[in-house]
């Protein structure tokens, strides 16, 4: 093809469709991320500052994916229930695992009532909620629940649990899918390690008959669990599995 006697015609390249193309990708990786961002964050996240006895450290919560256990997380921290509650489970061996608290028949860590400490909770239950995007990794939140993973799924109250490495590197039965991951560790995870590192009763000490393995000797106190707003969160920090 020629448009002058002599001179080839160059090809050139296509640039308006090209930069078409280009504007398409552009606005379909938008959209893409603005879905993914209305299904991670909305409504958006929640805060607190969990103080105890040894330091505090600071969560995020998750309401787009456990609506109902974060509502009654949050229900209990504004109503004090959390307040000088003990960390009554503490498995850091054979290799780390959880920290847990929430039972009422914990508080103020009296020494008398440690055979029922880890059977109490709050009046109301939560369903099991699970997320594709929450798992239990390490600084992650989790409903601790009663029964076991066929009758129990649902009976979540009060109790939680905070993770100290990833599930698949612990020594213990699986998690996933079995209960409700609700929010993680943004800071202070020190603090977490910190009460990890408490010394525990080993297993076969009893009281009254009954297990107070993997109690702590010396208990440390959740003092308080306060909502703060997005502007009060401190930016997250990279969060490492306690050794």
């Amino acid at each position: 093809m020629v448009d002058k006697p002599g001179r080839r015609k160059k090809n050139k390249p296509p640039w308006g469709k090209i930069a078409a193309a280009v504007v398409i990708g552009l606005v379909v990786v938008a959209a893409g991320w603005f879905v993914y961002w209305d299904y991670v964050y909305s409504p958006p996240p929640v805060y607190a500052v969990l103080g105890t006895s040894v330091g505090s450290f600071d969560v995020e919560l998750f309401p787009a994916c456990a609506p109902k256990t974060v509502a009654n997380f949050v229900s209990l921290a504004n109503s004090g229930f959390y307040d000088n509650l003990t960390w009554h489970r503490i498995v850091d061996s054979p290799k780390p695992f959880v920290i847990q608290t929430g039972d009422p028949n914990t508080k103020n860590a009296v020494n008398s009532t440690r055979a029922t400490w880890g059977n109490g909770g709050s009046n109301n239950t939560v369903p099991l909620e699970i997320c594709s995007w929450l798992h239990n990794y390490v600084g992650y939140l989790g409903m601790a629940r009663q029964g076991n993973h066929t009758y129990g799924l649902n009976t979540g109250t009060s109790q939680f649990y905070i993770l100290l490495a990833n599930q698949s590197s612990t020594a213990y039965s699986n998690l996933e899918g079995y209960y409700t991951i609700f929010g993680k560790v943004i800071s202070g995870m020190g603090v977490v390690c910190s009460i990890a590192h408490v010394k525990t009763y080993p297993q076969g000490s009893l009281q009254n008959g009954q297990s107070i393995a993997d109690q702590p000797i010396n208990p440390v106190l959740l003092k308080s669990v306060t909502i703060i707003s997005p502007a009060q969160a401190p930016a997250p920090q990279p969060i490492t599995a306690c050794t």
